[in-house]
C-alpha cells in the first residue's frame, strides 16, 4: 500500500467516527479555525492505535502520509500526523526533517499544533542538528511570521538544566517589543518554564528586561508576591 492508499484508508476510517455535536464545541474552542471530526484526544489515540495495528505504517512512506494527512482539512487528522512523527521519531530525527518541521508551522497554523511542533520536534531536532537548528533559529527569531517567532521563543520548553539561557533571552529581547498577542505570551511561557530550573535567572532578566504586561505577568505567575514585585 503506497502512501495515497494509505491516508485514504486512513481518512475513511475516521470520518466514519465523526460526531458534529463534538465538532461543533471543538470548532468554536479553536475559534472557527478549522473543522472539526468531533473525535476527543482520547478517541482519537485510541483510534489510531486500532488503525497501526490493522494497517502497520511503513517508515518509508511516514513523511508522505505526514505531509497528505496536513493538507486535509479537518484538524483531527494534523494531530494524528503529529502522533505519528512523534512515535515514528523517537530514535532521532533526520537532518532533512527540518524542513518538514518548518512546514507543519507555517502551513495550517495555530496554537495547538505550533505548540506542539516546536518543543516537541524542533526541540529535539536543535539538539540533534546544532547547526542547522541554530540558523534556521535565526531565521524565524527575525521572520515575519508569528508562528515562527513563537517557535524560535518555546522551542526549549522541555529542556530544563539543557536551556540555552543566553539563548533564550536573547530571543525574548529580540521579540519582546512585538504587539502580537502569542509572541507575548510565549515570552511569558518560556520563562515561567525556565523558572522551574533556574527561578533566580529569571526573576533578574524579567526586573530588567522591560517586558511587556502580558509577558511579565506570564513568567511571574508561580512566584509569590514579593518575589514577583522585585
Amino acid at each position: 500500500m503506497d502512501a495515497f492508499d494509505y491516508i485514504a484508508q486512513l481518512k475513511e476510517f475516521f470520518r466514519q467516527k465523526a460526531n458534529a455535536t463534538n465538532a461543533l464545541a471543538m470548532q468554536k474552542y479553536m475559534r472557527y479555525q478549522f473543522p472539526f471530526l468531533g473525535i476527543k484526544t482520547p478517541e482519537r489515540k485510541q483510534l489510531l492505535r486500532q488503525f497501526l495495528k490493522d494497517h502497520p505504517l511503513e517508515e518509508k512512506d511516514l513523511v508522505d502520509v505526514v505531509r497528505g494527512l496536513w493538507h486535509l482539512p479537518e484538524r483531527e487528522f494534523h494531530y494524528v500526523a503529529m502522533d505519528l512523527l512523534l512515535k515514528y521519531k523517537k530514535k532521532g530525527w533526520e537532518r532533512d526533517d527540518l524542513g518538514l518541521i518548518e512546514n507543519l508551522i507555517v502551513q495550517k497554523s495555530w496554537w495547538d499544533t505550533v505548540d506542539v511542533v516546536a518543543p516537541r520536534m524542533m526541540g529535539p531536532y536543535v539538539q540533534q542538528y546544532p547547526q542547522e537548528g541554530r540558523q534556521a533559529l535565526e531565521r524565524w527569531v527575525e521572520s515575519d511570521n508569528k508562528w515562527l517567532r513563537r517557535s524560535s521563543l518555546i522551542f526549549q520548553l522541555r529542556y530544563k538544566e539543557q536551556t540555552d539561557e543566553k539563548l533564550l533571552f536573547d530571543h525574548i529581547l529580540r521579540c519582546k517589543d512585538s504587539k502580537e498577542f502569542f509572541i507575548q505570551k510565549a515570552i511569558g511561557w518560556a520563562l515561567r518554564e525556565y523558572a522551574k530550573t533556574n527561578p533566580q535567572a529569571v526573576l533578574d532578566f524579567v526586573a530588567r528586561a522591560n517586558l511587556p504586561p502580558l509577558s511579565r505577568r506570564e513568567a511571574l505567575k508561580h512566584f509569590k508576591g514579593e518575589e514577583a514585585r522585585r
